[in-house]
């Protein structure tokens, strides 16, 4: 389904009936991500999952967005479809609007999932300014000769040794580069609402210490870890993370 959000269209999903779930999808990603989940949980629940503005089928923003561009925004299609959200479910990228977003009360869920959530651990903080410095220096340096010949390839390099999503973010490379540099710590504190945490124990891509790390921050908070799966953990194992789903919400 198709809908406009502030002159930007979007694509959203919206299936089963219950109590209504809000799913937010990771960087580079799309409300397909959750695919293989939905299927398990939509007999119980009202699902609501959206492709954000650059992403899968929706429509890139014509200015440079931040976080709260994208909390905003959640804010407002939530408001266009008239609903009260239940559960607000974030991944990765998606964890970092809704950890920000319910921190602010500009979206107020009655629980919060957050499935390998990015944006609050003190390691992934240094890591991403140290990517922001090398991002610039980085653009800079193949502007010079002998270095311009090989621009593409030397940049690519340096992002990938970085281990970032920034190399292959289009359009919305400065956008990334506003993401990230949100400490989302201080955020996460100030959660009070019922708060589970799904984790892969093999995540690399934002590793079982920054869940652990979460869960010391949200009091009201639980940790759940899925031996043997990723970041990706609710695609590897889409049956434990439903049944983990459905029992908290109870």
């Amino acid at each position: 389904m198709k809908i406009i959000i502030k002159n930007i269209a979007i694509e959203y999903f919206d299936e089963g009936n219950g109590p209504i779930m809000l799913f937010l999808h990771g960087w580079k990603d799309t409300l397909h991500s959750f695919d293989s989940l939905i299927p398990l949980l939509s007999k119980q629940y009202r699902i609501i999952r959206i492709d954000l503005p650059g992403f899968g089928n929706s429509e890139l923003p014509q200015i440079t967005w931040n976080l709260d561009n994208y909390i905003q925004f959640i804010k407002d299609f939530i408001n266009k479809l008239n609903v009260q959200i239940d559960v607000l479910i974030g991944h990765s990228f998606g964890g970092r609007i809704a950890i920000k977003a319910v921190a602010t009360e500009i979206i107020k869920p009655k629980k919060l999932i957050l499935i390998a959530s990015a944006g609050i651990a003190k390691t992934q903080t240094i890591h991403n300014y140290f990517f922001y410095i090398l991002a610039k220096v980085g653009k800079i340096i193949t502007l010079l000769p002998p270095f311009i010949f090989w621009r593409k390839q030397l940049r690519k390099k340096l992002y990938n040794m970085a281990g970032s999503d920034y190399f292959l973010s289009g359009k919305l490379k400065n956008t990334f580069l506003n993401v990230i540099k949100e400490d989302l710590k201080l955020c996460a504190s100030k959660i009070t609402i019922p708060t589970l945490l799904i984790w892969g124990d093999q995540d690399k891509a934002t590793p079982l210490n920054d869940g652990k790390c979460l869960s010391k921050i949200i009091s009201n908070s639980k940790l759940e870890i899925i031996s043997n799966t990723g970041h990706f953990v609710h695609q590897e194992n889409p049956q434990k993370v439903a049944e983990i789903i459905s029992k908290f919400i109870l």
